[in-house]
């Protein structure tokens, strides 16, 4: 990324757009405007696993990134209720 480019912030998906995708209910969220190019190239290109890499890895990359999120957010619930690991 060049100096003075800001990040792009990814624009969410609309409720309209999943639908139309035929998005399942299961998988619309954060991360469901990449997976709506995903699907499209998947069935572009008869889901052979080399030809969306770019897309799939993106996909992920938004998966790991909000179950990140998801932990970090447990984390501080828990410290917040005082309490210790129960496991």
């Amino acid at each position: 990324m060049a100096s003075g480019d800001q990040a792009e912030i990814p624009r969410k998906a609309t409720r309209e757009e999943m639908s139309e995708a035929r998005v399942p209910l299961a998988y619309r969220d954060s991360c469901a405007h990449l997976l709506i190019p995903l699907n499209r190239c998947r069935y572009e290109t008869y889901y052979l696993p080399w030809k969306c890499e770019d897309e799939r890895h993106s996909y992920e990359k938004c998966q790991y990134v909000e179950f990140k999120k998801r932990l970090a957010k447990m984390e501080e619930l828990r410290e917040a209720k005082g309490g210790a690991r129960s496991n």
